[in-house]
């Protein structure tokens, strides 16, 4: 019985060399749009720095981890018009900036929004207005307490001690309103809230609501490049549940 000729001819090498040429000439085409797709669904990040300021390259090297981790990220100066922010995934406030030159409306943006600035807090309804009684700073510290580790933000650490900084450095805190959840403490300081979080719709100081998520971190101006792997995991899940 004659077999079908596509069944008995083999492929000659010639032929089927030149089929793998024109696959690998097809995915390096593809490829490359198909990898910059990837890396831009999560999001456009406005990060509010000081453009002039000191610490813009620690700003830069935190830009470039969101980038890296598939976030576009924006850089604009401390004035910039919150108004303006409407059409990101996320704002990022860093503690680089002079809160007192930082406009009024970020408190009502209803946008994600991420800080790591206490000065701010207040300014933000995320907790009162009264200076080391409501926010403020450690001078020396490198770890934390986690009292929420079921939460998202916790990054799958287990509850207790968490060593967040490779050396003592300053760390930030707030005493947010009834409607935050508290991920972390400072380590023997338990009213000093060093990771807290509002839903949407959750009530933040002075009666205010949430209007979009809210996230207050612990670092300082020129805490990231002093993160341990455990403080890069929790800022990266932070970041994470806020753009949710």
């Amino acid at each position: 019985m004659k077999q079908p000729p596509c069944s008995s001819a083999p492929i000659k090498p010639s032929r089927r060399n030149a089929l793998l040429a024109l696959g690998a000439i097809a995915a390096s085409c593809v490829a490359p749009g198909a990898r910059a797709q990837r890396r831009d669904t999560r999001g456009a990040v406005l990060m509010v720095v000081q453009l002039n300021g000191p610490n813009i390259a620690v700003d830069q090297q935190i830009a470039a981890h969101l980038q890296a981790r598939g976030y576009t990220v924006r850089l604009v100066n401390q004035d910039f018009d919150p108004a303006l922010a409407h059409d990101a995934r996320l704002v990022v406030i860093s503690s680089t900036v002079s809160a007192k030159d930082v406009p009024a409306g970020w408190r009502t943006a209803p946008v994600p929004l991420f800080t790591w600035e206490n000065d701010l807090l207040d300014d933000l309804a995320m907790s009162g207005k009264r200076h080391d009684t409501d926010f403020g700073e450690v001078g020396k510290e490198r770890y934390l307490w986690l009292v929420n580790a079921p939460h998202p933000v916790s990054a799958g650490l287990p509850a207790g001690v968490a060593n967040v900084f490779r050396k003592q450095a300053p760390m930030s805190w707030g005493k947010p309103g009834l409607g935050a959840s508290i991920i972390a403490t400072i380590y023997g300081q338990p009213e000093k809230a060093a990771i807290f979080t509002y839903e949407k719709g959750a009530t933040m100081d002075y009666e205010a609501l949430a209007p979009a998520r809210r996230v207050m971190f612990f670092m300082d101006n020129d805490s990231f490049p002093n993160l341990s792997e455990s403080g890069i995991r929790l800022f990266d899940a932070a970041i994470d549940w806020a753009t949710a």
